[in-house]
């Protein structure tokens, strides 16, 4: 066993899911695609450590907390794999807003396992590291690759074909990601815990798992024929559907800040004059805007009087998770 450092990028979801079909497996009730960030990243170090009797983490400088549980789980599952029970000291940080609708649990549990499982000498393929991933976060399946990813919401009732899969390298349509901060404070309701109270009280949860599929074979097409304007209509649809989703939840749920609303309107504005943009945004109040590399400069300017707006961050897309040190 050995020290290893793994580095992830966060995932945003283009064609979105919103709640789950079994919450101990994390089990995503519909299926979902999205694309692997450049620049925002998590650095995660795994050092299985005999001296310690229970699982340690730091994160951005702080021990403990919340989610130390659920990285340990996480830790279980990769332990019973390599028949070890040595415990592991972690220590991970994000140089982005953690906990704030950035994805910072994908790239984190991703990290983790890609980390974990060099330590462990286990080599184990993607496909299983994208589900075991899943297990600490339901997007960080999609955090094991780069590019264009898919997520299938699976049939199994164990899972295991609940896994994420590289649909299109980077490479090969590099479009650009401009995210306007808007709030660097961690959202008040959790995606996990959003996500069950929308399934249990919404009206119209039926609908949209009824109706996932037809936007991920629009999204699937989108990509075949590198048409942006296909994959802007989806993905704005998809993402509007989603917020209306969790606000028809009962008390409901919102998560869009004033200068988000703004941001979605100087998007719109910036598509009806011809500019290739279109907004996406998940569980919090971050807006990202997606466009070709061309259209940065539009997207800054459109941007940048929002009252509000805290950052704007530009970035591309970016490559799955990987090991980055180790000894």
């Amino acid at each position: 066993m050995k020290n290893v450092t793994a580095t992830a990028h966060p995932n945003i979801a283009l064609v979105k899911y919103w709640g789950k079909r079994d919450t101990a497996l994390n089990l995503p009730a519909v299926g979902s695609l999205s694309i692997t960030l450049d620049t925002l990243e998590t650095t995660t170090r795994v050092e299985f450590d005999d001296t310690l009797d229970v699982d340690r983490l730091e994160l951005d400088g702080v021990t403990g907390g919340a989610g130390e549980s659920r990285v340990s789980a996480c830790l279980d599952l990769l332990r019973d794999i390599a028949g070890a029970d040595t415990r592991a000291r972690v220590v991970s940080s994000n140089n982005f807003p953690t906990g704030a609708g950035l994805a910072s649990s994908a790239s984190g549990f991703a990290a983790l396992v890609v980390a974990a499982d060099a330590a462990l000498d286990l080599g184990l393929p993607p496909a299983r590291l994208s589900e075991l991933a899943r297990r600490g976060s339901g997007s960080a399946a999609r955090s094991i690759f780069g590019g264009f990813v898919e997520m299938h919401h699976g049939r199994r009732t164990d899972g295991a074909d609940c896994i994420a899969e590289p649909l299109l390298p980077a490479s090969e349509w590099p479009l650009a990601v401009t995210v306007g901060i808007v709030s660097k404070a961690a959202k008040a309701v959790g995606s996990t815990d959003g996500m069950e109270l929308t399934r249990e009280t919404s009206p119209y949860y039926s609908a949209w798992v009824d109706n996932a599929e037809t936007d991920l074979q629009a999204a699937r097409s989108a990509l075949d024929t590198r048409d942006f304007e296909k994959l802007a209509d989806v993905s704005e649809h998809s993402c509007l559907k989603m917020h209306a989703l969790a606000m028809s939840a009962n008390p409901g749920l919102m998560y869009w800040q004033a200068p988000t609303v703004a941001g979605i309107n100087r998007v719109r504005a910036l598509r009806r004059a011809g500019h290739a943009v279109f907004f996406t945004i998940d569980a919090g109040p971050q807006l990202k805007v997606v466009s070709l590399p061309g259209e940065l400069p539009a997207v800054r300017d459109a941007l940048t009087t929002i009252d509000g707006l805290q950052e704007i961050v530009h970035t591309g897309l970016g490559e799955g998770a990987r090991v980055v040190a180790g000894s």
